[in-house]
C-alpha cells in the first residue's frame, strides 16, 4: 500500500506540473497577443469543480478540476474541448481567438508543445548539473549480460558482452541500445574472449513485445555480505567482501548461482562445491560442504550498479545547457523511433494507461528519478499533442496551416465535427490502454 500510494504522489506531482506548464504555454501566448483566456484549470471539471477562484479586475477563472485527466485553458472565440458552440454564434469580438490573424492562432496552439519541450530540457541540465551523467558502460561489464528468451532464440547467450550494432559501438542500456539492436542487421558480441556475430530477424521488435519481457540485463557477480557464525561458508574461510566467479569450475553471476543452489535442492545434488573466489585482488578456490538445505551460509550484496564498473560524468552549470538539450532531443528521438510499433498486434497490446504510468516512477522516494520521468513525460506529452489528430493541439494546427496555404478558414461546423471526432479517438484510445492495465494487473 505504502508503495502504491508513494507512486500515486509522484504522478500527480509529475502531471500536475506537466498540465500546468503545457496549459500555461496557450494563456502566456494568448496573453501576448491579447486574446481573451476565460478559464485556466488543472484537472478537467465536468459538472463541478473543486477550487476556483478569479482575481479582481481579471478576466481569467482559475480552478481545479476533480478528473485528473489533463487540464485546459478556455480561450474565447475558439472551438476546443468545451465545445461552447454559443459563444461561435455571437458577433466576432475583437480580443477572441478566431480575430487574430493565422500566425498568432498557430504560436498560441504550439505554445503548450513548446512549453513541455522547453522544460524537459530545463529538467535534464539541471539534472545533468545536480547529479552528472552516471551509466554502466555495455562493452565493460565483467560478466556481459544475462538475455530472455527471444534473444537467445535469434543467438544471444548468456554472457556475451554487447559491443556493436552494423559497426556502430553500443554504449550504454536504454531504449537507444535497444532500437539499435532491433533496426539492425548484426550485431557483435564478445562471447569467450572472442567476437561472434547475431543476425537480427526484420520482426525482432515484436518479437520482444510479444515476449513482455526485459531484452537484457547485466550480470551482477556474486558478492558476499555477510557470513554468520558456524556455517558451512565460515568453516570453508570465506569472508564478507569475497566475489565468488566459478563454481565447480564454471563461471558463475549473481543468478547462476542462485539457480544452481535451486537445482540442487531440487535434485538433491552433491553437498560438496568447489568455489572459485576473488579476495583484495588475489584468486583461490575452496571446497564448501552444503548443509542439509543445501545453502553454504551467506548472504550476498543486494544487485546494484556498485558492483560493476560505472562511469560518470560531472557538469558545470553552464556546460549542462548543451548536455541536456542534445539528451533531451535524443530522447524525443528514441521516442519517434519506437512509435511505429505501437501499430503493431503486439504494440498495442503493450499500450499503457495511467497504472503503466505510475510504475515508471520508483517504489521509493528519489528526487533524481522523480525529474527524471517527469521530463521523460513531458517529452512524451509534447509530442502526443503536436500529432495530428483532431481534439489535440497538433489538430488545430493542421487546419491552421491549412488556413496560411489554402488562404480561407475551415467552417465553425466542420471545426466542431473534428473537434467531436477527436475526442471520441482520445477516449477510446484512453480507455483501451487503461483496459490493458486492468488486464495486467489480473492475468
Amino acid at each position: 500500500m505504502e508503495t502504491f500510494l508513494i507512486r500515486a504522489l509522484q504522478l500527480v506531482m509529475s502531471l500536475s506540473l506537466l498540465v500546468i506548464v503545457h496549459e500555461g504555454g496557450h494563456f502566456l501566448f494568448a496573453r501576448l497577443f491579447k486574446t481573451r483566456v476565460e478559464k485556466f484549470c488543472l484537472f478537467f471539471d465536468p459538472w463541478f469543480t473543486l477550487f476556483k477562484f478569479k482575481p479582481k479586475n481579471s478576466e481569467t477563472e482559475y480552478g481545479i478540476g476533480w478528473l485528473p485527466l489533463g487540464g485546459y485553458v478556455k480561450i474565447a472565440g475558439m472551438i476546443d474541448e468545451s465545445m461552447d458552440t454559443e459563444q461561435m454564434k455571437q458577433p466576432m469580438k475583437p480580443w477572441e481567438f478566431r480575430a487574430k490573424p493565422a500566425w498568432q492562432r498557430l504560436l498560441i496552439m504550439i505554445g503548450g508543445v513548446l512549453f513541455n519541450f522547453l522544460l524537459a530540457l530545463f529538467i535534464y541540465s539541471m539534472i545533468l548539473f545536480t547529479w552528472g551523467d552516471e551509466y554502466i558502460p555495455v562493452q565493460k561489464v565483467p560478466l556481459g549480460m544475462d538475455f530472455n528468451e527471444t534473444a537467445k532464440a535469434v543467438g544471444f547467450r548468456d554472457g556475451d558482452v554487447l559491443i556493436s550494432a552494423d559497426g556502430v559501438a553500443l554504449e550504454r542500456m536504454g531504449g537507444d541500445l535497444l532500437t539499435a539492436i532491433v533496426d539492425a542487421r548484426q550485431v557483435t558480441v564478445l562471447r569467450d574472449g572472442e567476437e561472434a556475430s547475431i543476425y537480427i530477424p526484420e520482426d525482432m521488435m515484436n518479437r520482444l513485445l510479444a515476449d513482455s519481457a526485459r531484452f537484457a540485463d547485466f550480470r551482477y557477480p556474486y558478492v558476499i555480505d555477510s557470513i554468520p557464525a558456524g556455517t558451512p561458508a565460515a568453516l570453508a574461510g570465506l569472508q564478507p567482501g569475497d566475489s565468488i566467479i566459478q563454481l565447480n569450475g564454471k563461471n558463475i553471476s549473481f543468478s547462476d548461482f542462485e539457480e544452481d543452489k535451486a537445482q540442487r535442492r531440487q535434485n538433491n545434488a552433491t553437498h560438496e562445491l568447489l568455489l572459485t573466489y576473488v579476495r583484495n585482488g588475489v584468486t583461490d578456490t575452496l571446497t564448501v560442504t552444503t548443509d542439509s538445505l543445501y545453502n553454504i551460509g551467506v548472504y550476498a550484496r543486494t544487485r546494484t550498479a556498485q558492483l560493476l564498473p560505472v562511469v560518470k560524468k560531472e557538469y558545470s552549470f553552464f556546460a549542462s545547457f548543451p548536455a541536456g538539450v542534445t539528451l533531451g532531443v535524443n530522447t524525443l528521438k528514441g521516442y519517434v523511433g519506437q512509435m511505429k510499433y505501437l501499430f503493431s498486434k503486439e504494440g498495442a497490446k503493450q499500450l499503457g494507461g495511467f497504472g503503466t504510468i505510475g510504475s515508471i516512477f520508483p517504489a521509493t522516494w528519489d528526487w533524481h528519478q522523480f525529474w527524471y520521468m517527469t521530463a521523460f513525460l513531458s517529452i512524451i506529452l509534447a509530442f502526443m499533442n503536436i500529432l495530428p489528430i483532431p481534439a489535440l493541439d497538433g489538430g488545430h494546427v493542421l487546419f491552421l496551416i491549412y488556413e496560411i496555404v489554402a488562404r480561407r478558414k475551415p467552417s465553425d461546423k466542420f471545426m466542431e465535427r473534428a473537434q467531436m471526432v477527436g475526442m471520441f479517438l482520445l477516449f477510446g484510445l484512453l480507455i483501451w490502454a487503461n483496459f490493458n492495465d486492468i488486464l495486467r494487473f489480473f492475468f
